[in-house]
């Protein structure tokens, strides 16, 4: 097969897996607004256990059948990579309790400028000036967007800081453990998933009850409510498959920074299902900005010295690494 039609299929590749992330983050973000605003289903934690626990029986019908092959993920990095997804999931519910709204996208927005530290610090990233400005121009778009009243306090700061950090660690994580053990989406998935779900389902009723002081065991389960319950859990499972094929393809920064279309698609559609009060000259720009900006990062990171590593090296095996990865680390060099 020639170069350019390697080069084809692997942009009509990246395409679909973008594709395929955006319409199931935005929808499951549709369907949990609507069980929550119009059903009061309030328990976040317990819902992404439930998700996970989902994901986990998934996995195990398609080892089963055998589309997803046996593989090896050493205990202590399935430990981290749970504990930095758990602490994510609870940093970020508390967070958006604590602060303000603008304050709690302000946090999530600094997402980007954390994700790249750990690439330029861990990875040996480089950036080119055009990626790093526009980086700042999607910033600034969505921020623009999305950022209103900005109040916090000391405890809202240090959820915030727990937030950001471990989530950025957590997707920073599944793309180091793809290159690492040569592990697929679904392989991951099939290691971290039931892990998830156990600790969730566990935690998340005590710490929805401490964040909303309601008991998931007195919630009042309708017929409407429990379609919607396993629709979202429906959605989810894509959800998870379609991040980590992302971050595996791409990086964390990548995900992050083209990742706020969603912000944006979600703000339109809201305007589009749940009225226009909030559709306004400032949220138009912003998303104008925005957009602008995460059309110059794919072309400025997919051109020569945009984005890349100066060391291959992981360990020490760098070469003999690179020639086993999956096809969901292809183009690893330029990112």
């Amino acid at each position: 097969m020639s170069k350019a039609s390697v080069a084809d299929k692997k942009a009509a590749i990246d395409a679909a897996s973008w594709l395929f992330n955006v319409v199931t983050s935005v929808g499951i973000i549709l369907v949990n607004k609507a069980l929550m605003a119009n059903y009061g289903f309030s328990f976040a934690t317990t819902l992404t256990g439930l998700h996970f626990a989902t994901t986990t029986l998934l996995t195990l019908v398609l080892r089963w059948l055998g589309y997803i092959q046996s593989s090896h993920l050493p205990f202590p990095d399935l430990l981290k990579f749970v504990l930095f997804a758990n602490f994510s999931i609870v940093g970020m519910n508390v967070s958006l309790m604590w602060n303000s709204v603008g304050f709690y996208q302000i946090a999530k927005l600094s997402m980007i400028p954390v994700s790249c530290f750990l690439e330029v610090v861990l990875d040996n990233v480089r950036y080119s000036r055009d990626t790093k400005l526009s980086i700042v121009v999607v910033l600034l778009g969505v921020a623009v967007c999305t950022v209103t009243d900005v109040s916090v306090n000391a405890k809202g700061f240090m959820a915030a800081v727990v937030a950001v950090w471990s989530t950025s660690l957590q997707q920073y994580y599944v793309h180091y453990l793809q290159r690492r053990y040569s592990l697929g989406s679904f392989n991951l998935l099939g290691h971290t998933a039931p892990a998830q779900a156990a600790s969730l389902l566990v935690v998340g009723p005590f710490l929805d009850y401490w964040l909303t002081e309601k008991r998931i065991d007195a919630y009042p389960l309708g017929f409407t409510s429990a379609l919607f319950i396993i629709l979202s859990c429906s959605i989810a499972v894509g959800t998870n498959l379609s991040q980590f094929i992302c971050i595996g393809r791409f990086t964390a920064v990548s995900f992050q920074v083209l990742g706020h279309m969603k912000t944006i698609l979600v703000l339109i559609l809201g305007f589009v299902f749940f009225g226009k009060e909030g559709l306004n000259v400032q949220v138009v720009v912003g998303m104008i900005i925005a957009v602008a900006g995460m059309v110059w990062y794919s072309n400025a990171s997919s051109k020569p010295g945009g984005k890349e590593r100066r060391s291959l090296s992981m360990n020490g095996k760098q070469s003999q690494k690179h020639d086993r990865l999956s096809e969901s680390s292809e183009g690893d060099e330029k990112v």
